[in-house]
């Protein structure tokens, strides 16, 4: 498929087409296999589970922070830090999909030996999707939480405010089951995620209510605000519930790690994420056999309004996982403005291009 071919229009990819087109990609722009692998795994499954906000659409702004320096390909994580039940781990700008994925497997490894393991992860490249790291843990048996601060443009207002002053600072939760899929809580700690409202202009629809102010602090429904000069704002979740959550995400994940914070207007063209994790093992805390007893009990009194007219409520991470299965059947939806993003990036690293 060429570029002049497909730019501009909507489509679906198959999983594994996209798959190998990000890896080419990457692999193009000086990425060795496997970093480039764990790449396009990640935002390709973002766009799986129906999170397009962090998958492929991404990608065009990776390759222009590889060139700009800010992402650092094939970087290693360093521990800094490793008293037994803290690890602390710098990333050093690389790949944020390798550093988290890397820093989990530590921090995996001796939650199972100490019983719990707190994993600060500082100034990684952006580390993509969160509830992707709570899934890692969750299929090892392991319960997590993940505090993620974001350094880059000022996206979100303070709640009683009206411009700009901290990142999405998104929030994540895992816990495993012995028989059905994990419980995986997921969210921005404001209304929207950048990303998804970046997907909004790209297909030129409207934003709902009550989740952006443009530039003069008033509320607007046009998704291109976020992204003018001056730029609007988007609005943290929950009133002062969100704004507080955000706050404290940005203090352990960037600050007590000694991490990027965001202090003040953007001073580069990246996006940086610091993560502090807390993964906690069943096994090791003695209380494995009720812990799944208990998760059960409380999902079934949960979901037991299901069995009366009208209503759908669903577990945490469950939309997610039926997205997941329909996508695999019938493709990943691209809209054209990101595909002829994708494409343009493809040809200027020099990537074959085969959807």
């Amino acid at each position: 498929m060429t570029v002049a071919h497909k730019a501009g229009k909507s489509g679906t990819i198959a999983a594994d087409r996209l798959h190998a087109m990000v890896v080419s990609i990457f692999e193009s722009a000086g990425s060795v296999t496997r970093e480039a692998d764990l790449i396009a795994t990640h935002l390709i499954e973002a766009n799986l589970r129906g999170h397009d906000s962090h998958g492929v659409g991404v990608v065009p702004g990776y390759l222009r922070s590889i060139r700009a320096g800010e992402l650092i390909p094939n970087q290693s994580l360093s521990v800094l830090l490793d008293t037994g039940a803290m690890l602390l781990c710098d990333a050093g700008h690389g790949a944020g999909q390798v550093m988290a994925h890397e820093a989990m497997v530590l921090g995996m490894a001796r939650a199972r030996e100490v019983g719990t393991c707190i994993v600060s992860l500082r100034d990684s490249y952006h580390i993509g999707r969160i509830g992707h790291w709570a899934e890692q843990c969750a299929a090892g048996g392991l319960v997590s939480l993940h505090f993620v601060n974001v350094v880059s443009e000022p996206a979100v207002a303070p709640f009683g405010g009206t411009k700009p002053r901290l990142g999405t600072n998104p929030f994540a939760a895992g816990f495993p089951r012995s028989d059905g899929p994990p419980v995986i809580v997921d969210f921005a700690t404001s209304r929207w995620a950048v990303g998804k409202v970046r997907v909004a202009f790209n297909k030129g629809e409207k934003v709902p209510p009550g989740t952006l102010l443009d530039a003069d602090g008033k509320p607007t429904l046009d998704a291109s605000v976020l992204f003018g000069q001056p730029p609007g704002a988007l609005v943290g979740f929950g009133e002062h519930k969100g704004f507080g959550l955000s706050l404290a995400c940005e203090l352990l994940a960037g600050a007590l790690p000694g991490g990027k914070t965001q202090k003040g207007p953007r001073s580069s063209a990246g996006s940086f994420n610091s993560m502090f994790s807390v993964i906690v093992s069943p096994e090791r805390l003695g209380t494995a056999g009720p812990f799944r007893e208990r998760l059960e009990a409380v999902l079934n009194w949960v979901l037991s309004e299901n069995d009366g007219a009208g209503t759908n409520i669903r577990v945490p991470g469950e939309p997610e996982l039926a997205t997941r299965d329909e996508r695999l059947r019938g493709g990943v939806p691209v809209d054209g403005e990101t595909l002829r993003q994708l494409l343009a990036a493809a040809q200027d690293a020099g990537a074959p291009v085969n959807l």
